[in-house]
């Protein structure tokens, strides 16, 4: 084969007779023994090296830098440093070999026979790029660093002359070429397709294709070590032999983005028709039965990435098999999450309560983000990789790589429309409910299964009182409800009305054991930092948020299952609430402990009520602070009894406690009746 003589057969996606030997030669040298490197990770680093090679900044920003330290050949024991020197040694040798060009590239395939073919190249390609990355670093750093002005002068090395700084310019670009050909081998040796019934002739084009692409990889690292020891006997003047050198690089640079041209067409044209396939099986996948949910997480996931995910706590790359037998729940938004509150309310509620030791193992959940547009920007990437990494579950690695077919998915069938919702999908690949957000908000992980049977299961057990409205929010809270306590939680921004209300309640709490909590508004204002300090609970701003957000969440939630204002309590109650927040009311709701009593009052009403407490306060010993505050805000409607009388279940204790009539608010007798 000539140097330069396969322009002939470029043009067509098969390969000529002479490749088709080559190929044979090629495969006959290949043996691989499940050795496994992370082409990815290395890939990476290589990319970052030349970057900072051709790049005036020595302050470049190197990725993953922890990550590539720890990178080696699993099933080696050198580490990946040697290995990656030894083949830089041994191509360094064959520069001075007699064999042809030809002869030299097969042996090195005869050296890496054990490796994939993705492996293959980007071992070679690791070598040479160290070696041009430590002739640049010797360059950049000799006009002022005095031992690299002393290796450069070993080295015999002249950057300052144009046509070393030509041929350089000319070596740097054939190797950001062959970096683009490595990038596409592993663009399809890391797509996940066995389950799409692939077109076996186009794919075994592709990996013929793939083995001249290393092949001419591995050529062209031979001569990019030949040009860079060349580089140490250029004497200025030499203008000749450069002017050729150059040309030499060049050409084989266009070569080269011949095949690279001809590779991507093949792989991109395949990964075209699997996304039609993907779409076509997404719709009729969640129509049949399963028995796990492995072939619908490899159909949404995996197409452009056998390891889609990103563990939580490590960082690691790991695939669709670690979430075999769980639920899984698709957390879906956009990159930037609306507010550090909205996300840290979800893992304030996933992480908090003693269930999820229980639970753990039982289910999972996966960020899944999509950008507002069709390409990623700058913004969304930072703001990925800031959230990814602090999220603790796991999350799509690469989300950008996610398939449109699976984007059209999500946006039509599972109604994303930007805002973030939760998908749940049970063991077996059945979805279970299209937004379990709200439900995550609410209960946490006591929302277990997170089915939509579920969420109307936990709201027939659900009554509205503090336990609802305060659940999970602050340890304290949690404490006062569980003892029973009486407390008041109000809101408002107005400083004037906050100090008048408080100093009323500082006087009832003197013989009432009354806690307070204030939890100002839905946005948090800068006025609200300055209330008084004696309040008995003043909730951090994002745990104030995180009480606005569970109360939006079970407004939502009870709409979504067709609840009404008219006909149920709970939403009736927080509905006010929100309302009051809405039109900028001041308001306070009175409870005791995990009681379902609560007394709701605002603005004016409230605190004409407690100006009157001197009246009613005498009868907080007898009745309670509740049935005492609704006796002075509600007096009897009759003057006499009404002899009235209702019939409710026996519970403990339910025999000292006083109750009221609901008709003239008197309190009742209670007598105890056997069936």
């Amino acid at each position: 084969m000539s140097w330069l003589g396969i322009d002939q057969f470029l043009p067509t996606s098969g390969l000529s007779l002479e490749e088709d030997m080559l190929v044979r030669k090629l495969l006959l040298a290949h043996d691989p023994d499940g050795r496994h490197l992370d082409s990815e990770l290395l890939l990476q680093a290589i990319e970052d090296a030349m970057c900072c090679a051709t790049s005036l900044d020595i302050a470049c920003d190197v990725k993953r830098e922890d990550d590539i330290r720890q990178a080696g050949v699993v099933g080696l024991q050198e580490p990946l440093g040697v290995t990656i020197h030894r083949i830089s040694s041994e191509m360094l040798c064959l520069c001075f070999s007699q064999k042809n060009m030809c002869a030299r590239t097969l042996h090195v395939f005869d050296l890496l026979c054990y490796y994939a073919w993705d492996a293959k190249v980007v071992l070679v390609l690791a070598a040479v790029s160290m070696s041009y990355a430590e002739l640049c670093l010797v360059i950049q750093l000799s006009p002022w660093n005095p031992l690299a002005k002393s290796v450069a002068i070993l080295k015999q090395l002249q950057p300052n002359s144009k046509a070393f700084n030509r041929r350089l310019k000319a070596l740097s670009s054939l190797i950001m070429k062959m970096l683009d050909m490595a990038k596409c081998i592993f663009k399809f040796t890391n797509l996940s397709i066995s389950h799409l019934n692939p077109d076996k002739e186009a794919i075994e084009t592709i990996k013929s294709n793939i083995c001249l692409t290393a092949f001419w990889i591995v050529r062209s690292s031979l001569t990019s070590y030949s040009h860079m020891n060349d580089l140490m006997t250029i004497k200025s003047g030499c203008t000749n032999s450069s002017a050729i050198a150059i040309w030499e690089l060049s050409s084989l640079a266009y070569t080269l983005t011949n095949l690279y041209s001809r590779l991507k067409r093949l792989v991109d044209g395949l990964i075209h028709r699997l996304e039609e396939k993907v779409e076509q099986k997404l719709v009729s996948l969640f129509r049949e039965t399963r028995r796990d949910n492995q072939e619908v997480l490899t159909t949404l996931f995996s197409l452009k990435d056998k390891f889609p995910l990103k563990e939580k706590c490590s960082q690691a790359k790991v695939g669709i098999s670690e979430l075999t037998g769980k639920v899984v729940m698709f957390l879906i938004s956009k990159p930037e999450f609306p507010s550090p509150e909205e996300w840290l309310l979800l893992v304030h509620q996933a992480n908090n309560l003693p269930q999820n030791k229980t639970l753990e193992g039982n289910y999972d959940i996966v960020w899944v983000p999509i950008s507002s547009s069709c390409a990623w920007t700058d913004s969304e990437d930072r703001s990925f990789d800031y959230l990814s990494n602090c999220m603790p579950w796991y999350s799509l690695r690469r989300p950008h790589l996610l398939s449109p077919a699976t984007v059209n998915f999500i946006k039509q069938s599972w109604n994303y429309k930007e805002e973030p919702i939760m998908v749940v999908m049970d063991a077996d690949g059945a979805i279970t409910n299209l937004n379990a957000i709200d439900m995550l908000r609410i209960w946490g992980v006591k929302a277990y299964p997170f089915s939509s049977s579920r969420e109307e299961e936990l709201w027939e057990a659900e009554n509205w009182g503090l336990h609802l409205m305060l659940d999970g929010i602050d340890q304290l809270l949690t404490y006062w409800i569980e003892q029973g306590k009486n407390v008041c939680i109000y809101g408002s921004d107005d400083l004037g009305w906050i100090k008048e209300f408080h100093s009323k309640m500082e006087i009832i709490s003197e013989g009432v054991q009354l806690e307070l909590v204030y939890v100002g508004k839905r946005i948090h204002h800068a006025q609200m930092m300055y209330i008084p300090a004696n309040i008995h609970l003043h909730l951090s701003p994002t745990r104030i948020r995180f009480f606005w957000l569970r109360l939006e969440s079970m407004r939502k939630s009870k709409l979504r299952l067709g609840k009404t204002v008219n006909t149920d309590q709970t939403l009736q109650e927080v509905s006010a609430l929100l309302d009051f927040d809405e039109k900028d009311k001041d308001w306070a709701i009175f409870g005791k402990g995990s009681s379902a009593d609560t007394i709701r009052l605002q603005g004016n009403r409230l605190v004409e009520c407690l100006d009157k407490f001197p009246e009613w306060g005498q009868n907080v010993g007898k009745w309670g602070l509740l049935n005492a505050f609704r006796m002075a805000l509600e007096p009897a409607v009759l003057d006499g009894p009404c002899s009235h009388t209702d019939t409710i279940p026996f519970e403990e204790g339910l025999a000292e406690k006083i109750l009221f009539c609901v008709k003239c608010k008197r309190p009742m007798k209670s007598f105890l009746v056997y069936e």
